[in-house]
């Protein structure tokens, strides 16, 4: 099937359970939209982000996994009238796809196979946006890196990574979800399908259970208000441009709203060089937020772990009109809230 316009205003999100999905999922049913969920609910918090979204709607939920084409396919094809697919299931973290690569492996870039395999076989019409990882770019060792006031900077990148920076996959995390991101992109060209590449860089916000491997900005914030230690890989100066989960879902409905405009598209989606922070500086406004001492402790740098990493994000905004709305300090503060406000279910979970 080739490209042609959306049939409905039915959205599907994949990994819907999850930090991303719960939000962009609750963000559609609020615009009326007939949302549906696919998710394998192996992430901690996943089954009470589900709790949460049926107290706001009424989202159809198919527990399958994107690795077994029959189920993901299945789904597809229950939904033939879908505009819009957002797919979020993954495995997210480096340091697991270093431990076990073939589960990875089979998850990013098979699972993302199939996934795309059953949107041609049953829904050609529809716009698939990937999330892609500013991982892509490796570990950006031709790039010129100083240390200005306590924190890496690029020497020669005032706006950041560019879509047009060669690839260059490091740690198995970033091959499989690479590769995705090109079949993804190639998958326009060659059989005319409305695909779209958003490469996101450090994602954080509402409903997101961070743990150590993955998520720090909200792993710092739950550490902190549970009075955890915090282990701090590297020196702490690393910097990454930051978003809030907000302001990602706006790109969502951007997409979606205009699915044409954007197929076959790459985006690096992130803070860009106006939203960055280091993880010492994480801390520092942690505490200030808590009105006491942070307990962390340094570790050796972990694989694949690039000193400073900011996305140049001006292609987004010239094409689809977006910038970050929420700046870290305001977007730190919400989470911070929000966990404080919810302790007892981190606790609940066995967030440590």
């Amino acid at each position: 099937m080739t490209k042609g316009a959306p049939v409905s205003d039915k959205i599907l999100v994949l990994g819907g359970a999850g930090f991303i999905g719960c939000n962009a999922a609750k963000r559609f049913m609020d615009a009326n939209a007939e949302v549906a969920i696919f998710d394998n609910l192996s992430r901690k918090g996943a089954r009470e982000n589900l709790d949460w979204l049926t107290q706001h709607g009424a989202p159809e939920v198919t527990i399958g996994d994107i690795r077994r084409y029959r189920e993901i396919s299945g789904f597809f094809k229950r939904h033939r009238n879908a505009a819009t697919v957002i797919h979020l299931a993954a495995q997210v973290a480096v340091t697991t796809s270093v431990v076990n690569p073939r589960e990875d492996f089979e998850i990013n870039a098979l699972g993302t196979f199939n996934v795309l395999e059953a949107l041609r076989e049953h829904l050609g019409g529809a716009m698939l946006m990937y999330s892609s990882t500013n991982k892509v770019y490796g570990g950006m060792e031709t790039a010129a890196i100083g240390l200005r006031n306590n924190r890496y900077e690029y020497e020669n990148l005032p706006y950041g990574v560019s879509e047009d920076m060669q690839l260059d996959f490091h740690s198995p995390y970033g091959c499989s979800k690479g590769c995705a991101d090109q079949y993804v992109r190639d998958y326009s060209r060659i059989y005319g399908l409305n695909t779209v590449v958003l490469r996101q860089s450090c994602i954080y916000g509402y409903r997101q259970f961070g743990v150590e491997d993955q998520g720090w900005v909200a792993w710092f914030t739950i550490a902190s208000v549970l009075n955890r230690p915090i282990v701090i890989y590297g020196d702490g100066k690393q910097v990454r441009d930051v978003l809030f989960v907000d302001d990602l879902v706006d790109v969502f409905e951007i997409v979606a709203k205009d699915p044409a405009k954007y197929s076959g598209k790459v985006y690096n989606i992130g803070g860009g060089p106006e939203h960055t922070m280091s993880l010492l500086e994480l801390v520092d406004l942690l505490r200030s937020l808590t009105g006491d001492e942070i307990r962390y402790s340094f570790a050796d740098w972990r694989p694949g772990d690039q000193k400073v990493f900011v996305s140049d994000i001006r292609r987004a905004g010239e094409e689809m009109g977006w910038n970050p709305r929420t700046a870290p300090k305001e977007g730190v503060s919400r989470l911070f809230d929000w966990v404080k406000q919810n302790r007892e279910l981190f606790v609940g979970l066995g967030v440590s």
